[in-house]
């Protein structure tokens, strides 16, 4: 075995790539659909525009099995997660183990707008279009409802690592 200073799995640097990294950002969870048709995406690439109505801007995968429900329903739940939810951004982002599913990981409320965990800031939304941009797929969705509670240990990520805010 070699050991590497680079990463052995990089063909060639990705110059974009690398400055999306360094931007950092809250980690979202994106959650549309109800029972078997239940979906979620982690996302930390969004933005917020406030505005009348104000909206909510995520780069979604375009394989993911969430956009399709999100298409078909309309509807989503977009929860910020916490430092203890790093489980559930890896599983939803399909790099952690979920035996069962991801959904399997935690208590869920179904709504009208999709799976709501307890006790995290969310905002229920509506797609209001979704177009192909570079890579991924950007949604641009309604905000319908805020809910925002006390923060205790914000997940954040940035430069491919998961990180506690503030630390």
């Amino acid at each position: 075995m070699t050991i590497h200073s680079s990463n052995p799995f990089a063909t060639e640097p990705d110059p974009v790539r690398r400055f999306r990294g360094r931007l950092g950002g809250a980690v979202s969870l994106w959650t549309a659909g109800t029972g078997s048709t239940r979906a979620g995406l982690t996302v930390s690439s969004l933005m917020v525009a406030n505005g009348a109505p104000a909206r909510v801007l995520g780069l979604l995968d375009p394989d993911s099995d969430f956009r399709g429900v999100l298409e078909d329903t309309g509807r989503a739940v977009v929860q910020l997660l916490e430092w203890d939810d790093r489980d559930l951004a890896e599983a939803f982002g399909g790099l952690g183990p979920a035996p069962g599913g991801p959904f399997t990981l935690r208590s869920w409320t179904d709504t009208a707008y999709g799976p709501l965990l307890a006790d995290r800031t969310h905002a229920l939304v509506r797609l209001e279009s979704a177009a192909d941009v570079g890579w991924s797929v950007l949604a641009t969705a309604v905000i319908v409802e805020v809910v925002a509670v006390e923060e205790h240990h914000p997940l954040e990520h940035r430069r491919g690592r998961y990180r506690e805010a503030g630390s």
